[in-house]
């Protein structure tokens, strides 16, 4: 269950191979989880990568349902993140995900054509 909303985040935005996601989360990711009652209601799957300049908190996946319940959890992630060294957190996913957190911005774009 777990496994099948992160693969479908990964499948969604076709930015990484979803055996990324258990490298990521077998070797040096961290797996997130928001239940209710039990009930998993999202999963995201960090990953700390160290840049030239910064150690860098990736999001490499996030999915669920009930998104009004646990995105507003971002916070914890970002503390967790400070405590951990990293500079930044970083996200890649659907343009709609920038209207959502006004304290992020973009800053690189992923342009891509059909060969």
């Amino acid at each position: 269950m777990v496994a099948d909303r992160v693969r479908a985040a990964y499948l969604k935005t076709d930015l990484g191979h979803t055996l990324d996601l258990e490298r990521d989360v077998q070797g040096d990711g961290d797996l997130w989880l928001v239940t209710t009652d039990g009930e998993v209601d999202a999963a995201a799957v960090t990953l700390l990568v160290r840049t030239d300049r910064h150690l860098v908190c990736l999001i490499t996946a996030i999915g669920g349902k009930n998104l009004a319940r646990w995105v507003d959890l971002l916070p914890q992630v970002e503390e967790w993140a400070r405590g951990q060294g990293a500079a930044k957190l970083r996200f890649m996913g659907r343009l709609g995900w920038a209207a959502m957190f006004d304290n992020y911005r973009i800053s690189n774009v992923v342009l891509e054509r059909a060969l």
